[in-house]
């Protein structure tokens, strides 16, 4: 299962709950080979959380290891209205420069 939805090209959208409970895949074993070509070709995307309802250390490191992945695939990740508590938790953990925000 997916928690994210692609809403266009370079926009993934985060709904529900990322933690240990609702994740089992990183977002790029989660995309078909479709999905995964456009985002090479645009080489960024953002990963939107107006929608997240919740974000926990599992969530944060999902997100640190998307930013990760896109990376190893040529893709610049963004995330985009991430919300203050997993913001927190990263600065906290000493991971914020991990993480690119806007």
């Amino acid at each position: 299962m997916r928690v994210f939805t692609i809403e266009s090209k370079r926009n993934l959208v985060i709904s529900g709950h990322l933690d240990r409970d609702t994740l089992t895949k990183n977002w790029w074993d989660c995309l078909t080979g479709n999905e995964r070509a456009e985002l090479v070709k645009e080489q960024h995307c953002s990963f939107d959380l107006t929608k997240a309802q919740r974000v926990d250390s599992a969530g944060l490191a999902w997100l640190i290891n998307a930013i990760r992945d896109g990376k190893r695939q040529g893709i610049s990740v963004t995330l985009v209205n991430l919300p203050e508590k997993p913001l927190q938790l990263a600065k906290i953990s000493d991971v914020d420069g991990f993480l690119s925000v806007e």
